[in-house]
């Protein structure tokens, strides 16, 4: 029998949960009378209702995100069903906002909005220590947690399972907050940006390091903001650099100064990974969106990451920013792509509870989908068939420009091109003509449309497009020749390179 049980629903089994950690390791005493259980929005709910159940817990806390607030609903309405007495308590962002409106909110016992890290103990304890229903019916459904300090916070990396640092990507954070207040992110509503003990989160990274651990995710949303600090980190990993060691950090796009560049240059190629979020290149839009951004540094920084050290550039735009046209979108896109990051990460805008995007609702007919992850089905400048199309774009840009496997043959279809947003667009349009889908369709299917793309509608002679695709095909270390290949008389695949080798965290950019 355990009395608490912190749970949730991971988008894919290599997450793992960083708010469930924090809150186990802040339980106090009653940490030893706690377990964490993670599962997947993909597993069965009722094996994970078993699963949960079988723990025979008092409380049950869950995290609720938007990837998984709808399995979590059905989840809890059956919990209740069949153990009605169990305490549900629930946190994380999508019930930290706008709870007077959510189904989910109305089957839970208590909610935590905010930093639960301290609250959740404290409500714990209260529960525990309550036999009777009337005196739990004098605690506050909904509680606000008070914004923490962070020296008050036990850090959860000990909370990390050996399971978890052999198979799983690990989160940490040196801080909290952003300084910024960009409206269609949560992060805008976390300011000041707080900052961890400098040696107590250093000495917790030595210990999983001494571990095995290395692979680390930066949640920090914005790690370049304190030099010194950020410097720090660098220097620490750097100094126990080991073959496999990664890192993933956040970065404002046009803070990049020569204290950072030269340490950042002395990484081994592929041991950085740098997300870097342009969102949007349109001057009009940023000043709509509460986005202050330098782009000339922007692109200067990144000309410098791509040609002088041997980082992994992810960079995100976002479809659908009021104010932001079809025809800006493709100009920015086209912008980003001449300084070749190695990932474009096209998202469609979202509205996530609490953010102050909706204050352009009416001005700019934003017209979002009431099913999460509430994605922008249209606005004023774009329609409903227009973002489909974007949609559409973002993920076969996801197989083919992201996924390393077209490196060759993408140069070969957009490099000499007016437009690599037009010029790939057609692409898109032609291949969900010839697909009539966007999931599902196979790495060797791909491949084969691709060829067909470029031979049958792009004209160009066979035999160059059969080598570009062949030395693609095989740069992973496939040795099969797909039928389409087979007529052409091809060489030996080639030794594999170092830089052109598929990251193994390219998964990070999704988390």
């Amino acid at each position: 029998m355990t009395s608490i049980v912190l749970t949730t629903l991971n988008a894919r089994y290599i997450h793992s949960s960083f708010g469930l950690r924090y809150l186990q390791a802040n339980l106090g005493v009653l940490q030893a009378d706690s377990v964490i259980r993670e599962f997947t929005i993909n597993d069965n709910l009722q094996d994970v209702l078993a699963a949960i159940l079988s723990e025979v817990p008092r409380i049950v806390g869950f995290g609720v995100y938007i990837w998984n607030v709808d399995q979590t609903l059905r989840l809890i309405a059956d919990l209740k069903q069949v153990a009605p007495d169990v305490v549900v308590v629930l946190g994380g962002p999508e019930v930290s906002y706008e709870t007077e409106t959510q189904p989910i909110v109305a089957l839970a016992d208590f909610i935590i909005t905010g930093e639960a890290d301290l609250e959740f103990r404290l409500l714990c304890e209260r529960l525990l220590s309550t036999e009777d229903a009337e005196s739990r019916r004098s605690i506050p459904k909904i509680l606000h947690a008070p914004v923490p300090q962070l020296d008050q916070i036990h850090l959860p990396y000990e909370h990390y399972a050996a399971e978890d640092l052999a198979h799983r990507v690990l989160y940490v954070e040196a801080s909290r907050g952003c300084p910024f207040t960009c409206e269609f992110c949560l992060s805008a509503l976390e300011i000041p940006v707080r900052a961890f003990s400098l040696p107590l989160f250093l000495e917790s990274m030595q210990k999983l390091m001494d571990r095995g651990a290395k692979q680390f995710k930066f949640v920090d949303r914005t790690f370049n903001l304190n030099l010194r600090i950020s410097r720090a980190i660098l220097e620490f990993f750097l100094e126990r650099w080991t073959p496999g060691l990664f890192l993933h950090f956040e970065l404002i796009p046009d803070r990049l100064p020569e204290s950072l560049r030269e340490i950042i240059q002395r990484f081994p190629a592929g041991s950085l990974q740098f997300e870097i979020g342009v969102q949007t290149f349109s001057d009009d839009v940023s000043q709509l969106i509460s986005r202050p951004q330098d782009n000339s540094k922007l692109e200067e920084n990144l000309r410098f990451l791509r040609t002088e050290t041997g980082v992994h550039i992810h960079t995100d735009l976002i479809v659908g920013l009021p104010g932001e046209s079809l025809d800006s979108f493709a100009a920015g896109f086209d912008r980003l792509y001449v300084l070749h990051p190695q990932e474009i990460q096209v998202g469609i805008l979202k509205r996530l509870r609490g953010t102050p995007i909706i204050r352009h609702d009416s001005e700019w007919q934003m017209v979002y989908s009431r099913n999460a992850p509430y994605e922008i089905l249209s606005n004023r400048l774009l329609s409903f068939e227009q973002v489909n199309r974007l949609r559409r774009f973002a993920r076969y840009w996801d197989l083919v420009g992201n996924s390393g496997n077209f490196s060759a043959t993408l140069r070969m279809m957009l490099d000499d091109s007016a437009s690599a947003f037009g010029e790939f667009q057609i692409f898109c349009d032609w291949l969900y003509e010839k697909e009539q889908r966007r999931h599902g369709i196979s790495l060797s299917r791909l491949f084969e449309r691709v060829f067909e793309y470029l031979t049958d509608v792009r004209g160009l002679e066979e035999r160059s497009v059969a080598l570009e695709i062949w030395a693609d095909y095989t740069r992973s270390g496939r040795r099969d020749r797909p039928a389409f290949l087979r007529k052409f008389d091809l060489p030996s695949p080639a030794a594999r390179h170092v830089s052109e080798v598929h990251l193994p965290e390219r998964q990070l950019r999704h988390l």
